[in-house]
């Protein structure tokens, strides 16, 4: 076999463990890291147009993405840690990387926030509807990783308004 093939092989290879090992996080995850990277050229571009550019930033900034990777592996940790411990006592858990999951969301709507943040430093027209958007999705997922699930709100203002009526 040629050099070429046992690269590619390899490759495939690793790309396929990778997807079998993170199942459902995959794809997520490859959006986070497309988002860190937008976030750090657009905060840098920004950092530049304000005169603020400088290596520490820079380097903070990077270590700052590192610690998110580091905060999604917590989450797959305790998706793991939740699965074994139900898996021990015979139940078997629906949803096995729930925390790693919304951690990576989490992450993602923060990115997304911070590039539209940037772009709107840099000069970018910036489009009311999505920003609210993605705040709005922000407080979303703020709420039910709190606990507090909209439904559950809902019933509440409804329970509220009905009792000023009477």
């Amino acid at each position: 076999m040629e050099k070429t093939s046992i690269s590619h092989i390899t490759l495939a290879g690793a790309i396929g463990a990778l997807a079998a090992y993170f199942n459902i996080l995959l794809v997520p995850l490859i959006v986070l890291v497309a988002v860190m990277g937008a976030d750090y050229l657009t905060g840098m571009f920004s950092a530049s147009r304000e005169g603020k550019l400088n290596s520490r930033a820079g380097v903070i900034g990077l270590i700052k993405k590192v610690g998110y990777l580091a905060l999604v592996g917590v989450g797959m940790v305790v998706d793991y840690l939740m699965t074994s411990a139900l898996a021990q006592i015979g139940v078997q858990s629906g949803v096995p990387n729930l925390f790693g999951l919304m951690v990576i969301i989490w992450l993602i709507i923060n990115e997304l926030i911070s590039i539209l943040e940037n772009l709107g430093e840099i000069g970018v027209p910036m489009p009311e509807f999505l920003v609210r958007t993605v705040k709005t999705l922000k407080g979303r997922v703020d709420n039910e990783m709190n606990g507090r699930h909209f439904v559950d709100e809902e019933i509440s203002k409804n329970k509220e308004s009905e009792n000023r009526r009477e």
